[in-house]
């Protein structure tokens, strides 16, 4: 399964571009679409629209790989949309970790989906923005049939 034009949507939005490097919230080096920058990787003259676009897409093959690996349960497009989104912004350690995987593994989809909510904080605090993008997630996750209609 490959991210869809609504995932990809939700995480350039959620990202925004951004053509010279920033700090993201939790203080990593970071150009483009939320790409974290690792040593020795520099862009001392920014990067343009299309070249984030292009790293974006290299990036989010890497979150969609760890969803891939981590699931061990059918997803609606829908719901792979909404955790790549939830990999490509925390990391694959965090979902592997998480409640959500768990829940999620053992078949339980509204439990898993509430899940995406918690996950609203930069440190102690309640981050708007954080908010939004799991409220995106959610929708997301709960547009289109569920895999058990699929199925059927």
């Amino acid at each position: 399964m490959r991210t869809s034009p609504a995932g990809l949507s939700l995480i350039k939005s959620s990202e925004g571009f951004r053509a010279h490097t920033y700090l993201d919230v939790a203080g990593f080096p970071t150009i483009g679409y939320g790409h974290r920058l690792l040593h020795p990787e520099s862009f001392p003259n920014g990067v343009d629209e299309p070249q984030a676009a292009e790293i974006l897409l290299s990036d989010l093959r890497d979150a969609e790989l760890a969803v891939q690996r981590l699931v061990k349960v059918p997803l609606t497009q829908g719901q792979f949309d909404a955790l790549v989104d939830f990999c490509f912004n925390l990391g694959q350690g965090r979902l592997a970790a998480s409640t959500l995987l768990q829940s999620l593994n053992a078949g339980q989809y509204e439990a898993a989906a509430q899940q995406l909510l918690r996950w609203d904080h930069a440190g102690a605090h309640e981050n708007p923005a954080l908010k939004a993008r799991r409220q995106a997630e959610l929708a997301l996750w709960q547009a289109g049939p569920t895999p058990a209609r699929q199925a059927a």
